[in-house]
């Protein structure tokens, strides 16, 4: 594995797990076993680390969105959609607590996948001539904002009989 790939990783870890404002490239550099120069060399400073993770984030939530558009009935895309958080692959836990603590931490927070997704859960509602689409698609992101944090925060295991409930609550098993 590159040193570059070793940094990347040993910053989305530290990051997730002490949060990005208090992890110091100091910190990364050790952990990682290189020199804080070539964190600067291959990165520029924290903020390009964290810039370069979140790039890598926005590719896996581009190859989820084109899986569920590859969906046609929006009964499936719904199913698809609510099935993602309960899918999260361990290895990329870190990457979504990192997320998911950003969304608190920052400034600014890129919400390009969010807007994709609300507009696409509007869609599926008003083609299933839902009374208030955009009131749904709301709803819907706050449970999987609350399931996503559930499962990266404290383990939970009944994930079947979790989809179980939402699948049944919108008709989609």
């Amino acid at each position: 594995m590159s040193k570059k790939k070793i940094i990347l990783e040993t910053a989305l870890e530290l990051f997730s797990r002490n949060g990005y404002s208090t992890t110091s490239t100091a910190k990364i550099a050790k952990t990682a076993g290189v020199s804080e120069g070539l964190i600067f060399k291959h990165y520029e400073n924290k903020n390009g680390l964290l810039e370069a993770i979140l790039e890598l984030g926005k590719e896996k939530g581009e190859a989820l969105f084109n899986e569920i558009e590859k969906f046609t009935e929006p009964k499936e895309q719904l199913k698809a959609i609510l099935s993602i958080p309960l899918n999260i692959p361990n290895n990329d836990h870190a990457f979504w607590k990192l997320v998911y603590a950003l969304k608190w931490q920052a400034d600014e927070y890129d919400q390009t996948m969010y807007i994709q997704i609300k507009q696409l859960v509007i869609n599926i509602f008003k083609e299933l001539e839902y009374a208030h689409p955009e009131l749904e698609a709301e709803f819907i992101l706050m449970i999987i904002d609350g399931i996503a944090s559930s499962i990266l925060l404290k383990g939970v295991k009944q994930k079947e009989e979790i989809a179980n409930i939402i699948f049944e609550k919108y008709q989609l098993s």
